[in-house]
């Protein structure tokens, strides 16, 4: 019985043999070629990851906060790949800068870092570093950077959005402030242990004993406790305090002024209406003492019936 034309398929020990096209060996080898090429990008991608989580880690135990320059900023926190999130403190410490701010804000940062490196729940996910401005100036130039100190967030994924800049004029730069912001941006709480102060103490200790040594030595006499003037001096010293915002910086922590790092320019008043300088409320205790102080007058001037001339001064 002839064939008919060459068979597609043959029967060889009973089973049934398959043929491939010749075309497709080609196809196959350079898809595994592929897959192997992609599981060693992969492979050193997680090896270089690694490498700079370890790094990392080991500067984190000598020191909470390292400093950066240029080459270690483009390295690991701006190249990938990453996931860990960084926080970082734009600052110029040299004395030559003349920021009293940024040692302000250097010494509330050293105390959030270390709260986070000395806490129980201390992990590679979170770092803190500084670049200073003498130290890094082309990160700066590259941030379009023109103030300081500025603290930013750089996420494990992706640019840093308009959230992850620390609104210090605002807020202040509070180490308690701080970890706020970076629990809302990392779902990371830090709880801040600050150091023991002992000065509140020991100011509250000389007080008291100046105190019990003036009413001991009047013991005698103790009319001067029901002295009216007295007692009104010290509530308006009070009201001074708190009218001018004095509980406001205690607890937003804010700078004293600010220094314009370009021209040198000093501002005494914030240019936001939600937040103010330390200055502001020694320039509005100082104004709202003056006001007092002629309502006062003003008032001995009408009531009183000395001479003429000292009325009108008055």
């Amino acid at each position: 019985m002839g064939a008919r034309g060459a068979p597609s398929r043959r029967r060889q020990g009973g089973r049934r043999l398959r043929y491939l096209p010749t075309g497709s060996f080609p196809f196959l080898l350079l898809l595994l070629l592929l897959c192997i090429q992609l599981g060693g990008g992969q492979k050193k991608k997680e090896n270089l990851l690694a490498e700079k989580v370890e790094q990392l880690m080991e500067w984190s135990s000598r020191r909470s906060i390292f400093r950066m320059n240029g080459d270690k900023f483009r390295k690991f926190i701006k190249a990938p790949p990453r996931n860990y999130s960084m926080i970082v403190m734009f600052t110029a410490l040299q004395p030559q800068r003349q920021c009293s701010v940024c040692r302000q804000a250097n010494e509330e940062y050293q105390i959030l870092a270390n709260s986070w490196r000395y806490s129980s729940a201390f992990c590679n996910k979170l770092f803190f570093s500084m670049v200073d401005y003498d130290e890094g100036t082309d990160v700066f130039q590259q941030l379009n950077m023109n103030s300081a100190p500025t603290f930013m967030h750089f996420p494990p994924k992706g640019r840093p959005k308009r959230a992850d800049t620390f609104d210090l004029q605002r807020i202040g730069f509070a180490a308690e402030q701080l970890a706020k912001w970076i629990a809302d941006r990392t779902d990371v709480h830090i709880r801040v242990f600050r150091p023991p102060n002992y000065s509140g103490t020991i100011a509250l200790a000389l007080l008291v004993s100046l105190v019990g040594g003036l009413l001991y030595l009047r013991r005698n006499n103790l009319e001067f406790i029901y002295n009216k003037t007295g007692w009104a001096m010290v509530s308006l010293c009070i009201v001074f305090a708190m009218t001018s915002g004095q509980m406001w910086n205690h607890i937003r922590g804010p700078p004293y002024a600010h220094k314009n790092p370009h021209n040198g320019q000093v501002s005494y008043i914030h240019g936001s209406s939600q937040a103010q300088f330390v200055a502001e409320s020694h320039i509005i205790l100082v104004l709202n003492a003056a006001i007092t102080m002629g309502m006062v007058l003003l008032n001995e001037a009408a009531t009183s019936k000395g001479d003429v001339g000292k009325r009108r001064t008055f």
